[in-house]
């Protein structure tokens, strides 16, 4: 039986207050409750703050380039899809550097989970704007504010049809688990965006003023109704809809290769002659 235990407890390089302290909390939740062996799960993150996440928990753990993790997971997974591969980053990785390739995921529909520590700021290089910022937000690089329109990560995933898409708050530990629990059962590429303070360098977007405006969608929302989710997901400002925005029963980028059916790659024996037709054929 899989315990809390089994993941760890580490002391982390944190802010106190810093929200990535409760997705963690609720990530270590989620993976228990799925009844998931740390050796049964991959994470794989790129560089910030946020991708310090699976430092911090014993599992197989892929830590690379900035805004580079999605393709190592798609190339991990594909190798081996009796993993459960977990991506875990920051607004600025995920959808700034990290841009393309998380378009490109949507459109594939790998059969992963993209964890975004959304908290519209760069908090690792000290506090420049991000994708997420709003506009009219003050930094060190923008002391005007930010004139860029802000990226709405689960308005462009609605608009891709995405498979799975969901947004959370880490305020609100239990919830947060339940909507990493959907994602990772989910066949197919599941995004939650997760809403945090950075409590060092957005004096904006506080714990307070995302308790205020978050709320959770109410059990009769459909979130097959792609039209409602896209009107959910351009909801931000006064009121910011927390939960599962949409889903669909899109076939897995997997499922259309006969030779991924057969078994995972990582655990089959190699074929010599196989490979030496194929070095011959450099030559």
């Amino acid at each position: 039986m899989v315990s809390l235990a089994d993941y760890g407890d580490y002391e982390t390089a944190w802010c106190p207050g810093c929200g990535n302290h409760e997705i963690l909390k609720a990530m270590k939740q989620a993976l228990v409750s799925l009844e998931l062996a740390p050796h049964q799960v991959l994470f794989v993150s790129g560089i910030g703050q946020a991708a310090k996440a699976p430092h911090y928990l014993n599992a197989n753990v892929f830590n690379g380039l900035h805004g580079r993790s999605l393709p190592v997971a798609t190339g991990a997974k594909l190798c081996n899809t009796e993993l459960k591969v977990i991506v875990e980053s920051g607004d600025g990785c995920s959808y700034g550097e990290g841009g393309n390739h998380f378009l490109a995921a949507i459109r594939r529909n790998i059969d992963l989970t993209l964890i975004v520590h959304n908290n519209q700021v760069y908090g690792l290089t000290k506090g420049q704007a991000s994708p997420t910022s709003e506009p009219g937000f003050v930094t060190k690089n923008q002391p005007d504010g930010v004139f860029s329109q802000p990226f709405n990560p689960v308005e462009v995933a609605i608009t891709m049809n995405v498979g799975f898409v969901a947004r959370g708050f880490s305020g609100r530990t239990e919830h947060l688990s339940g909507l990493i629990q959907a994602a990772v059962r989910h066949k197919g590429f599941s995004l939650v965006d997760v809403l945090q303070p950075c409590v060092s360098f957005n004096k904006v977007n506080t714990f307070g003023w995302y308790n205020q405006r978050c709320y959770v969608l109410s059990e009769d929302y459909d979130p097959t109704d792609r039209r409602a989710a896209f009107l959910k997901a351009s909801e931000w400002g006064d009121r910011i809809p927390l939960g599962i925005l949409y889903k669909n029963g899109r076939p897995a980028y997997e499922d259309h290769f006969s030779f991924i059916q057969q078994g995972p790659a990582a655990t089959r024996a190699l074929n010599i002659g196989k490979l030496s037709k194929v070095l011959d054929s450099y030559r």
